[in-house]
């Protein structure tokens, strides 16, 4: 698993955990070191081969993107379009096993565009049609057959889920119960795509989306509240279409879950999370093919900590 921790100073630094527990960390080339700037190096996705991909923040607060490879070499790279202004530039969010990545980039207009990137370097910029605001979701947001998934916002703010094949095809959509939004959140190989939509009360629900563009019900979690700003979202999707995200209490704290393909829920929280405050509690990340967890939890001074969660463990 990847991700990142602040230091004392609040410099961001990036770190990769492997199944037995040995973590190693790092920096990208170039990340600014400043204290109390949230400069630094956060990494978001890693595929099966431990190639990492994230982004960066300089010293003169411009986003670049990179790609660590297990050996700990480096690749770094900049979407055309990206502005080299503060808090503007390019942020890679998934990689896939051929080494394909997408992301994000900022223009000078600090508008937000979709990007993929080959393994051999080649960079498209993409816009669905209609778009103000394009952003390739983290994580697991691009598969094996090199599709992208992510949101965009239109010209009304709603947003909306798409998918991009590598043929450049564009595919807009709304989930069930969708009014201010839909999220689409992570892609299997498999095409199949788990994210959550917001109703007209404020409340989330989780949806799957099948290749065919046939989408299920809106999915909740048992116990999930259903007023303003509650309900569950699904964040991740596996090779077996197995889910997992986070629902929220009365309190608006986080809790997390797995699904299993055929629609099993199993409810967990990691030891010590907080859940008397909102936004505090536990909040998965990614699951892998092994029905595994990874995210993080709040405790009660409001810091971060990561968990696993899974048959291992």
């Amino acid at each position: 698993m990847v991700g990142f921790y602040t230091d004392s100073n609040v410099v961001p630094h990036g770190f990769i955990r492997t199944w037995d527990g040995r973590v190693t960390t790092f920096d990208a080339p170039g990340a600014g070191l400043g204290a109390n700037l949230f400069e630094g190096t956060e990494p978001y996705s890693v595929n099966d081969f431990g190639t990492i991909a994230g982004q960066y923040q300089d010293a003169n607060l411009v986003f670049h993107a990179f790609i660590r490879y297990p050996w700990g070499g480096f690749t770094t790279f900049d979407a055309t379009g990206a502005a080299q202004i503060p808090f503007a530039g390019t942020q890679a969010a998934s990689i896939n096993n051929w080494g394909d990545t997408a992301g994000f980039y900022v223009d000078a207009n600090y508008t937000y565009h979709g990007f993929v990137r080959s393994w051999n370097g080649k960079i498209t910029g993409f816009d669905p049609s209609g778009s103000v605001f394009t952003q390739v979701c983290l994580e697991t947001c691009l598969n094996d057959a090199g599709t992208a998934v992510g949101s965009y916002s239109d010209a009304g703010g709603v947003s909306h889920g798409f998918v991009r094949t590598r043929d450049g095809t564009v595919t807009s959509f709304d989930g069930p119960n969708a009014v201010f939004g839909t999220v689409a959140a992570s892609i299997n190989d498999a095409g199949v795509i788990a994210g959550y939509t917001i109703d007209g009360n404020g409340v989330a629900y989780g949806f799957i989306r099948y290749p065919d563009g046939t989408m299920s019900p809106a999915i909740s979690v048992p116990g999930a509240y259903e007023g303003a700003n509650g309900g569950d979202v699904f964040y991740a999707i596996n090779a077996a279409g197995a889910t997992t995200g986070a629902w929220e209490d009365s309190n608006l704290a986080f809790h997390g879950f797995t699904r299993s393909r055929d629609g099993h829920i199993t409810r967990f929280d990691a030891p010590g999370a907080s859940d008397s405050v909102v936004f505090d509690g536990t909040r998965p990340s990614t699951i892998n093919a092994f029905g595994e967890v990874t995210g993080w939890w709040v405790d009660t001074n409001g810091l971060n900590h990561g968990f696993v969660f899974g048959p291992r463990y």
